[in-house]
């Protein structure tokens, strides 16, 4: 079994647990009508018609187009991406997560569009974070749409009262927790579920403790999870953030019962429209070193598409600053185009701007094809330590061990 096959196979068993070769291309001005194909995960009314309003305006300028846009849920588009590519059916464009663009890359499921990338002389405008995560071995597979990253949420009435300041490291983010639970309130929250969510809100904490995946039996591993467990055990943070999601989280922090969360920037518009909560945004605690992680999606096109160059011809409208702008500012994203980060909408805003700020320093999941079983590992560590399964050294020792074999296959490999 060759390289790409055995990708493909690994990923095909990864995601039924969890939940092909070009046809060529045809030009835009080849004067026969050509449908493309485009799925994205965007549910909001801002920004289904912000994309609505890219494609007509492409189809305006490109009359032999017709783009044809599909919603798929996240929690379905990468299955039905690997069982189309298999068929050689995949969408002429889609949106990936930034997370699983790698893992897609690796199993030959995306095209490679280095040329074009070298051709269109955008790259550098983009920051390094969201753009590693559309290159694999070397080659670039995508483009970013646009990111987000993690910070700290903190209810302004219960600091007020308290007569405290907003956390600024470890110490002072456990022992204000402490001191602002009272009653039903808890001091603290992040969700550990066992999704990628989970390791998503994790991985910042153990970066920040000088800790990486690539490093995972490090003492900074478990002095992150160790200070999670202490402040679940202490009755600072619920035992029951094992089970709730980010968005779980949010509502429950709009309803005033906590008093600080880690959480993206997509939930300012949910807090704006749903909460009564008097709040504000900061930076995570820091550590050993002040760090987030990106979250976000990339735009690529599949492997199986017959239209390549129409479809990154498309993508490069999409990109244009002001059209990518507009976009962004429908659905809580953050520019990954270093230019857009200084634009006053994401400067102006005190909120928006703590998150743009961060974006130079933030960190992209980027860790190869095997990274979903790699989260996987993550997510099971921190229920076993959060629950009280296994100490937080068992549990680390057990993901240690899972995460060194997945990272030596990719070496291999």
């Amino acid at each position: 079994m060759n390289k790409k096959m055995k990708a493909l196979s690994v990923l095909f068993t990864t995601i039924l647990l969890l939940t092909a070769c070009s046809a060529g291309s045809e030009s835009r001005d080849s004067g026969k009508k050509q449908t493309i194909t485009w799925w994205d995960t965007m549910t909001t009314d801002g920004s289904v018609n912000a994309i609505n309003k890219i494609i007509a305006e492409y189809e305006t300028a490109h009359p032999n187009v017709d783009i044809q846009r599909t919603y798929v849920s996240y929690s379905d588009i990468k299955t039905k991406l690997l069982l189309g590519s298999i068929g050689n059916q995949g969408p002429d464009i889609l949106w990936i997560d930034s997370a699983d663009h790698q893992t897609f890359a690796a199993a030959g499921v995306l095209a490679d569009v280095t040329e074009e990338v070298e051709a269109w002389g955008q790259a550098d405008q983009y920051i390094e974070g969201p753009w590693s995560s559309t290159v694999y071995d070397g080659r670039n597979y995508g483009v970013p749409v646009g990111s987000n990253n993690l910070a700290l949420y903190y209810n302004k009435d219960y600091f007020e009262q308290a007569g405290l300041k907003p956390p600024t490291n470890w110490e002072e983010l456990q022992s204000t927790a402490k001191e602002l639970t009272q009653g039903d309130v808890f001091g603290f929250a992040v969700s550990a579920v066992k999704t990628e969510e989970g390791t998503f809100q994790f991985l910042p904490f153990m970066l920040q403790a000088g800790a990486d995946i690539i490093d995972f039996d490090s003492p900074g591993t478990l002095k992150a999870l160790t200070m999670m467990t202490d402040m679940v055990n202490a009755g600072y943070m619920s035992r029951d953030v094992v089970a709730q999601k980010q968005a779980d989280t949010a509502t429950q922090f709009a309803a005033g019962k906590l008093a600080m969360m880690v959480n993206g920037t997509w939930q300012i518009p949910f807090l704006k429209e749903n909460s009564k909560v008097n709040w504000g945004i900061v930076e995570l605690p820091a550590d050993e070193q002040s760090v987030t992680v990106l979250g976000g999606e990339n735009w690529a096109i599949s492997e199986a598409s017959k239209h390549k160059e129409i479809a990154f011809d498309v993508i490069q409208f999409a990109n244009e600053p002001d059209r990518l702008k507009e976009l962004l500012q429908t659905n809580g994203r953050l520019p990954s185009r270093g230019d857009l980060l200084k634009d006053p909408f994401w400067q102006e805003d005190e909120n928006m701007k703590v998150f743009a700020d961060s974006m130079l320093g933030s960190r992209a999941r980027a860790y190869g094809p095997n990274y979903a079983s790699i989260s996987e590992a993550i997510q099971t560590m921190l229920q076993e330590s959060l629950t009280g399964a296994k100490t937080p050294e068992a549990a680390q020792k057990s993901a240690s061990a899972v995460i060194h074999e997945l990272l030596n296959e990719q070496q291999e490999n």
